[in-house]
């Protein structure tokens, strides 16, 4: 029997290059593998319909099955997950030093509907900041003329300016916003307004459990009807990929990583999403309070469930 031939597009992870070099196969499937950055993944799949599976970015995934969408249906494979306590950036000369002091203030964001802004401002509602606190404003980050794909619905009392002929970037160093909402570093005379992020991040996740998710991974709905087995072949495929690099990780034979002591750090018990788990129940608590963020901002028109939103059947494995 011939193999499924699949086009797929990642970016480049530890523990997904198994898969990408093909040393963990995936059963009946052949893959074609692209390592990609994800915004050209998101748009090439999201607006070109490219790619049989690709990774996607959570809020977007969200808006597009609230909407109704059925074409592609998202695995519980989550390939990034990142605190955006450290997503804040003001000026180096600026006062500002709190979250809280984010409240009247001008702040920008590249897009409302992405996913590291959907976690920074439930972390700014965590603080007691309202959305309609803020004024808000929505551009490219170091270049003008981005727009929001699908534009979404705000709550009631917040509203948002787009600007195209400016970026964020601009913007702020010209005094013209106060602060910038940014997954990526922005460069320039910038910081990040809260010194102590990673004390914050940790302070978070024992408060609320949340572990922020911001990739998944999706498939098109019809090669899943034309082929039953392939959900559980791929979700079995990137577990082992990921089991393969967190052995590569915890091995204190070598230094896999040029970073000192990384191999007690992976293996400490204690972090945030120990042994990266996959699947709907390992990571309900993140994926339900994402859900209900979304669905609060506007994001989203439905609240979802995480049952709603994944493949759950993939993780209902047989026993010997």
């Amino acid at each position: 029997m011939s193999s499924v031939r699949l086009s797929v597009a990642t970016a480049d992870y530890d523990h997904v290059r198994d898969l990408v070099s093909g040393a963990v196969p995936v059963d009946g499937a052949d893959p074609v593998w692209m390592v990609l950055p994800v915004e050209e993944i998101f748009h090439r799949f999201f607006v070109h319909g490219e790619f049989d599976v690709a990774e996607v970015s959570m809020a977007r995934y969200a808006q597009y099955r609230a909407d109704g969408g059925d074409a592609f249906v998202a695995l519980p494979v989550f390939t990034s997950r990142v605190f955006r306590h450290r997503a804040f950036v003001v000026r180096d000369d600026s006062p500002l030093t709190a979250l809280e002091d984010l409240a009247g203030k001008r702040v920008g964001v590249p897009e409302w509907v992405q996913t590291a802004g959907v976690y920074a401002r439930a972390v700014l509602e965590h603080h007691g900041v309202g959305l309609d606190e803020i004024a808000w404003t929505q551009a490219g980050l170091r270049q003008p003329g981005r727009r929001e794909h699908v534009p979404p619905r705000l709550p009631s009392g917040v509203a948002i300016t787009s600007v195209t002929d400016r970026s964020l970037t601009g913007m702020l160093a010209a005094g013209e916003l106060d602060a910038l909402i940014t997954a990526r570093e922005p460069g320039g005379p910038f910081r990040p307004l809260l010194a102590d992020a990673r004390d914050r991040e940790r302070a978070y996740y024992d408060a609320t459990g949340i572990y922020p998710i911001m990739h998944t991974v999706a498939v098109r709905r019809r090669l899943l009807e034309e082929h039953s087995w392939l959900a559980t072949a791929l979700f079995k495929a990137f577990c082992r990929a990921r089991d393969a690099s967190l052995e590569r990780l915890t091995d204190t034979a070598v230094s896999r990583i040029p970073v000192p002591w990384l191999p007690q750090t992976a293996g400490d018990p204690s972090l945030p999403g120990f042994g990266w788990p996959y699947g709907v129940a390992a990571n309900h608590t993140t994926l339900d309070a994402f859900l209900r963020h979304c669905h609060d901002q506007g994001v989203c028109a439905a609240r979802l469930t995480p049952e709603d939103a994944f493949l759950t059947a993939v993780e209902d494995v047989y026993r010997v």
